[in-house]
């Protein structure tokens, strides 16, 4: 198994936040999925999902998880649209530790309303997309290594459970190499 910690889940659940946050108290390179397709495309997410379509947004995430997942010791922040079939999941746990990111639907539609950058939900009918989205996307959680609920919870105490676990597991991977 690599040792690159990705964060995956809905869109509004954090994973930016947390995982700059995060990289930057283990002293390890940010990677952010979507950032990373901006530049890449010189396109805002929301153009190349006008542009192109869902199709062609889906497979530019694939692509780009596909060659994040190749670094080394970073925390990478995957896409908020990203549905994990079982290859993507091999890809993802081969690469390092899985963390997923949830939160309520209600607090995600409160988070993601402050900024008009999310090209899969609608403006009038936010709420029903995001239930209708998570829908494709349940049993993420029961697949990661960890799973974190972040509705009610500030960024001190994501990371503080995650570099809990975090710790957990490098005790247990010592303890095994002795």
């Amino acid at each position: 198994m690599g040792n690159n910690i990705i964060l995956v889940g809905f869109m509004g659940t954090g994973k930016t936040a947390i995982g700059k946050r995060l990289s930057a108290m283990l002293n390890r390179r940010f990677l952010d999925a979507d950032k990373e397709i901006e530049k890449l495309t010189g396109m805002t997410l929301m153009t190349l999902y006008h542009k192109y379509g869902k199709v062609r947004f889906q497979s530019e995430e694939d692509l780009m998880l596909k060659k994040l997942l190749k670094e080394d010791n970073c925390v990478i922040a995957t896409g908020g649209s990203l549905i994990l079939d079982e290859q993507k999941y091999r890809l993802l746990s081969e690469s390092g530790l899985v963390i997923c990111l949830t939160a309520d639907p209600k607090i995600i539609e409160q988070r993601v309303q402050r900024r008009n950058n999310r090209p899969l939900l609608s403006r009038n009918n936010m709420y029903h997309d995001i239930l209708e989205l998570s829908k494709e996307r349940e049993g993420m959680h029961n697949r990661a290594d960890l799973c974190v609920d972040t509705s009610h919870r500030n960024f001190e105490e994501i990371i503080a459970v995650i570099t809990e676990f975090l710790q957990k597991q490098y005790e247990e991977q010592k303890i095994e190499g002795v």
